[in-house]
């Protein structure tokens, strides 16, 4: 065990050849996880499951802003125009959805940013793309290849 001094006030003790898994890690890596972008990545691929179909549809979040040094945290949110009313309304509901499911209070407040149809304009092109995939299927002889193709198929529109 060897002393380390980091700053001219810190000295830690070390083990020989260990180190802290922080020291490891690169510094913009850092600064995304203090911000807590790690939960933004968690709240994305989850946005389905914790507000469920009726508001997924209607916005998408697309930040995470923490206000200063307090802890405040707000949730930016993409809203397609026209349906900003039934977000305001659900404003409550979403952030009691998000804080539940990670077990603690992490988001105090939502921003709401108006798009036009972005999302709609989303959905469209999948399908669009589904439709080029499917008629593409049916021109592959072998049986087993075009079930399991058709099976990714559906799962990757799924994850979208």
């Amino acid at each position: 065990m060897h002393k380390k001094k980091i700053n001219n006030s810190l000295t830690k003790n070390f083990i020989q050849g260990l180190r802290p898994l922080s020291s490891t890690l690169p510094p913009k890596i850092k600064k995304v996880l203090k911000k807590n972008g790690f939960n933004l990545s968690s709240i994305v691929d989850n946005w389905n499951n914790i507000v469920g179909s009726d508001i997924s549809n209607n916005c998408y979040p697309i930040n995470v802003k923490a206000q200063g040094n307090s802890k405040e945290v707000a949730l930016i949110l993409n809203v397609i125009h026209g349906k900003e009313i039934d977000i305001e309304y659900n404003r409550k509901n979403i952030i009691d959805k998000i804080n539940s499911y990670f077990g603690y209070i992490f988001i105090n407040k939502i921003q709401i940013k108006i798009i036009n149809a972005k999302l709609n304009n989303r959905i469209k092109t999948e399908n669009k793309s589904s439709n080029y995939f499917n008629s593409s299927l049916k021109n592959i002889q072998d049986i087993n290849l075009r079930n399991k193709l058709e099976k990714l198929i559906i799962a990757y529109n799924e994850k979208k």
